[in-house]
């Protein structure tokens, strides 16, 4: 299956989130932070990367920027995952080079569902 990386600064979610996907079979990378996860999507390589866009020592949206801007990560898809769901928000991460903006709650299946279908879409299994 796919490797995912996921960055998100609430414990529970990230712990959530991380579990729904390992359970359908996906390796995950948790971060907590921008900075950590800017960080990892270099050296790992995922396949996809979920970002919150409110997170410590770095937003959602710069680490966004600076993936999309990096020859090494800017072919990685980004989608970001937030409780932020106004319009102006996810024109916003779009913007940033986003593929997809999920707008949180969501429940752990529709969150899977999506992801595979994103994956789906990229070739990727």
């Amino acid at each position: 299956m796919a490797k995912i990386l996921i960055a998100e600064d609430e414990r529970d979610i990230r712990d959530l989130i991380t579990f729904t996907l390992r359970f359908a079979g996906h390796e995950v990378v948790a971060t907590s932070n921008g900075e950590e996860a800017y960080g990892t999507a270099e050296r790992i390589l995922p396949d996809l990367i979920l970002l919150d866009v409110r997170m410590p020592r770095m937003t959602g949206y710069e680490v966004c920027e600076k993936l999309k801007s990096s020859q090494i990560t800017q072919h990685i898809p980004v989608v970001f995952l937030s409780a932020k769901g106004q319009e102006s928000e996810v024109q916003t991460g779009i913007q940033a080079g986003a593929l997809e903006y999920i707008v949180k709650p969501f429940a752990p299946d529709q969150l899977t569902e999506r992801v595979h279908t994103i994956l789906g879409t990229l070739g990727v299994k």
